[in-house]
């Protein structure tokens, strides 16, 4: 635990015989110092943190609580044992010196350029996480050592691979713009040598026939219906994202034509998808477009309780057609993707349909234009596939 203490060190004596006030930074058994601009006579001057017998002693003492109530409230915000105590020591100076741009600051003015609320919301739980971590501390106080302290922080609160490498992206966004703008230099870049953990390959995608067995249940309940039509939807339009999918006006277009919220605002985004809307699809959206287009299922719940709700809803429906494994609205667009490479569908064009980045450098494929005609070629192979042998 850290402690603070109004003390004068005998054996930094300046010159003149003079004593500077200092702030003592105690922490896992070190102490640092910080300097004040009190300075007195003499020892005897000093006593039980009080400036005594000096002429200027109301004013000293004054100065010298305000200066140790600043550094106290900065040590109150964050969490100390993510420091040693020089670390600690330079922090609490830093921030009480000047009005350092902090990671909250940063973070802010990320979140601040996102379109969706929910997206906002993901982001600020990264940043929340952070902060719990370690405090809201100056950039430039952020090293690999407070980013290896995240990790190990987010792998106790029991986050997957997957999860943590996501939060570490979202920390990066915050930081990165800020050094190109110049807000904040490091002689050591904050993510230099530190490993991001490997997102874990996730096996959710399913069978054609188990997707036939979703597509072809006839529950008379609204949340298993709802969930059927969803998952469904989401397959028949190339694996779309929820968010995506409820941003969508239906009326009067053939087309979907969408940027998805993922990677919107990234450097591989504004990557437009466009697709033909299916005849499959087209029956699900007219059963449940609202009169502005978009789809409306009669609850009243927030983005994250409606997604919570559906992914719920999913794997309840799998469980009672017997489907053995874990189904999520996700599984949707793994299976859309698996069943088209099964049928021989190239890679590119089943990236261009999902509106996933190509990360491998394969430089041919920056010369192929890949466009809707591929895209709903490939949709109408993969959705025939789907159709009962007669």
């Amino acid at each position: 635990m850290a402690t603070l203490k109004l003390v004068i060190v005998p054996t930094k004596v300046l010159k003149n015989g003079k004593h500077k006030v200092r702030i003592a930074v105690s922490h896992n058994q070190d102490t640092r110092y910080i300097v004040t601009n009190v300075i007195i006579d003499s020892e005897k001057q000093f006593k039980e943190g009080q400036v005594v017998g000096h002429p200027d002693a109301t004013k000293y003492n004054r100065d010298l609580r305000n200066k140790f109530n600043s550094i106290y409230d900065a040590l109150d915000k964050i969490n100390p044992d993510a420091y040693n105590c020089t670390q600690l020591k330079d922090y609490l100076e830093k921030n009480t010196k000047s009005k350092a741009f902090s990671i909250s600051q940063a973070a802010e003015e990320h979140i601040n350029k996102l379109k969706k609320e929910s997206t906002k919301g993901v982001y600020r739980r990264t940043l929340d996480y952070f902060i719990d971590c370690v405090g809201d501390v100056p950039l430039e106080m952020i090293s690999p050592t407070m980013i290896e302290k995240f990790i190990s922080f987010l792998e106790d609160k029991g986050n997957c691979s997957t999860t943590i490498a996501i939060n570490l992206r979202q920390l990066k966004a915050f930081i990165t713009p800020q050094i190109k703008r110049g807000n904040v230099t490091y002689k050591i870049r904050p993510f230099t040598d530190v490993s991001m953990p490997e997102s874990r390959e996730r096996v959710l995608d399913i069978t054609v026939e188990e997707f036939k067995m979703i597509r072809d249940s006839d529950y008379k309940e609204k949340p298993l219906r709802v969930a059927r039509d969803l998952f469904c939807l989401s397959y028949y339009l190339a694996g779309i994202n929820l968010i995506d999918l409820l941003e969508i006006d239906f009326r009067k277009t053939k087309v979907v034509e969408y940027i998805r919220e993922k990677s919107r605002n990234t450097k591989r985004g504004e990557k437009m998808i466009s697709l033909t809307i299916q005849p499959e699809a087209k029956e699900i959206i007219s059963r449940w477009m609202g009169r502005n287009g978009r789809l409306e299922f009669g609850y009243n719940y927030s983005y994250e309780n409606f997604r919570n709700y559906v992914t719920k809803q999913i794997q309840r429906l799998a469980d009672k057609l017997g489907i053995n494994k874990r189904v999520v609205y996700y599984s949707a667009r793994k299976s859309v993707v698996q069943h088209g490479y099964d049928l021989g569908v190239r890679l590119e064009i089943l990236e261009y349909s999902i509106g996933h980045s190509n990360k491998e450098k394969r430089p041919i494929f920056n010369y192929v234009r890949i466009m809707r005609g591929h895209a709903d070629e490939a949709m109408r192979l993969i959705l025939d596939n789907l159709k009962d042998e007669q």
